[in-house]
Formats: C-alpha cells, sequence, structure tokens
C-alpha cells in the first residue's frame, strides 16, 4: 500500500461505503488536482455478497478509476 501525502481521505466502515457515497465528489477532486485516498476499516469478510476477496479487488478497481 502506497504512502503519499493526501489532501483528502475517505474513511469508511465497509469496502464500498465510499464509492456509493461520496465517489462522485472523490472524482471531481481528483479532477482538480487533488490527492484522493480511501481507508474502509474493514474487509468486507461478513459481507452477505461475495468474498473479501472479491471485494478487495472491487475496491481496487473502483479506486482505480476514480
Amino acid at each position: 500500500m502506497p504512502s503519499l501525502p493526501l489532501d483528502i481521505l475517505a474513511i469508511a466502515a465497509h469496502r464500498d461505503d465510499v464509492e456509493q457515497t461520496c465517489g462522485g465528489t472523490l472524482l471531481k477532486m481528483a479532477q482538480l488536482g487533488q490527492r484522493t485516498g480511501i481507508l474502509d476499516l474493514t474487509q468486507g469478510e461478513m459481507g452477505t455478497r461475495g468474498t473479501a476477496e472479491d471485494r478487495a479487488r472491487e475496491a481496487a478497481e473502483a479506486a482505480r478509476i476514480l
């Protein structure tokens, strides 16, 4: 995991929370030159759909897009 200085850090309890609640804001801030990051406090291991590994792949792809 890279350790870079960030301008904005979005923190959420579950993987996909940030993408669903403020992904658009992060995208806009990145387009304006802000360095953004996402911190998920759980791995999604207790989720009812998919595995923690599935959620990790999805989160990485969403972060790449954002």
